[in-house]
């Protein structure tokens, strides 16, 4: 898999929707994952965690906006972009639905092109960008393998400056376990998750920041205090 991909979520109850719309994104290079109804919404965007999630608002077992809620009140998801696509043409779902945390709304039928351009629209307007004072605290030369610390040159070994890189390279998005094996370490040896922990625990202590944050049972990520 592509680390760089975007990670789509498509959540509706009706399959030709589906099929619809995964063929569309995965058209523009996106990775997609379906749910047909709330729950498995739910239970799939805890595995395979989304970039973006479209939930129909009619769903079976629950509703998207029920899902909505869930799912922004587990950390895991602060970041995530969230579209509503239904049919309904009614003011006060659009409205609950921004309340409970949704980015955006959409009526169906929805052209290709417009629900495309909707979500690179999304991913450009949230897109997390490092400012002037974070990178007075943290920056990176990737051409001569080093990272800087409040101006200060800190050397790590080869393994620990490709991780802090590919973190650092998407601030707030948490990698998986096995996105980072395979960019780091890939094929080269066999390796397990003790060997993330125990380069994760070296970088911390060479930088003396905290910038790597553990999500517990699923991966790290890059974010400055």
């Amino acid at each position: 898999m592509d680390i760089t991909q975007k990670k789509i979520l498509i959540a509706d109850d009706e399959p030709d929707i589906l099929e619809f719309i995964s063929y569309n994104l995965k058209q523009e290079n996106y990775l997609v994952a379906t749910a047909k109804n709330g729950d498995e919404a739910i239970t799939v965007a805890q595995s395979f965690l989304p970039d973006l999630m479209i939930l129909d608002v009619m769903m079976p077992k629950k509703s998207g906006i029920e899902a909505c809620e869930i799912l922004r009140s587990n950390p895991l998801f602060d970041h995530t972009l969230i579209i509503f696509l239904t049919a309904l043409n009614d003011d006060n779902i659009q409205v609950k639905g921004l309340e409970v945390g949704a980015d955006d709304y959409l009526t169906k039928p929805v052209a290709p092109k417009v629900l495309v351009s909707k979500i690179n629209s999304l991913f450009r307007r949230s897109k997390i960008k490092v400012t002037e004072e974070d990178a007075d605290v943290f920056s990176i030369d990737a051409d001569k393998y080093l990272v800087y610390v409040h101006g200060e040159e800190v050397v790590l070994a080869r393994k620990e400056f490709e991780l802090i890189s590919l973190l650092f390279s998407k601030p707030g998005r948490v990698f998986l376990r096995h996105e980072i094996l395979d960019s780091v370490w890939g094929s080269e040896v066999i390796v397990g998750d003790r060997t993330i922990d125990v380069h994760v625990r070296k970088i911390r202590a060479k930088l003396g920041i905290d910038c790597i944050k553990t999500i517990k049972g699923v991966g790290y990520k890059f974010e400055l205090q």
